[in-house]
């Protein structure tokens, strides 16, 4: 699918990556949780990753890894579309998909910025 050419629509359910399917690979909307965590890795992987290395993790490190991977941090900066309440997740995805059909899948040229609001 690598190589394949279709609408992709990404939620961010519970632990959520942007590596695993974020803004690099241009889905046509990204949603999160409220409960979603976003980044490569958490406070705790972190701190023993660390420990592993030698050293010590710093607790106002810790605290700001927490902070940033709340939803509401990534929705506040625009890296995605909006954090939907879960009961609501079928009803955005069939809005997705329906917003979906009636545009190309093949990637345009441009000649300015991507302006998201």
């Amino acid at each position: 699918m690598a190589c394949g050419t279709l609408a992709m629509l990404t939620t961010g359910l519970r632990v959520f990556a942007h590596v695993s399917s974020g803004r690099a690979y241009s889905p046509r909307f990204l949603w999160m949780w409220p409960n979603a965590k976003i980044g490569v890795m958490g406070s705790e992987q972190l701190s023993s990753v660390m420990e592993a290395v030698g050293k010590v993790i710093d607790p106002e490190l810790r605290a700001r890894i927490d902070r940033e991977s709340e939803a509401t941090f990534s929705s506040a900066r625009l890296w995605d579309d909006g954090i939907i309440p879960p009961a609501h997740t079928r009803q955005v995805l069939g809005l997705g998909l329906n917003a979906a059909l009636g545009g190309s899948v093949a990637p345009t040229a441009t000649k300015y910025g991507v302006f998201r609001m």
